[in-house]
């Protein structure tokens, strides 16, 4: 069944990161058969607190590969420089039935 992965960027302090960030993660997602569904740099805030900075919805074909992604050496490499500038928190959920 497929899985979601949600991003949350909760805070961040060096942007400069992500230019090396971003073609790792990108990378390592398609590597693991998932996809970028949505991402936003200005996401809008319907109901709550204050938002995320950026937000990301990732589709994987399934919740194992979705957790094989994050624990795999590729992304880990990729996380460890987006964590010397930012904050996020990772979201895994499985897709409802058909």
């Amino acid at each position: 069944m497929v899985a979601y992965v949600i991003v949350e960027r909760i805070e961040e302090w060096d942007s400069e990161v992500f230019a090396a960030y971003r073609p790792l993660a990108a990378a390592s997602i398609d590597k693991f058969g998932g996809r970028y569904l949505a991402l936003s740099t200005m996401p809008v805030v319907l109901e709550g607190d204050t938002g995320p900075i950026v937000m990301a919805v990732i589709e994987f074909p399934s919740m194992q590969l979705a957790d094989s992604w994050y624990n795999s050496e590729e992304y880990q490499k990729a996380a460890g420089i987006r964590r010397a500038g930012a904050r996020n928190r990772f979201i895994a959920v499985d897709a409802l039935a058909p």
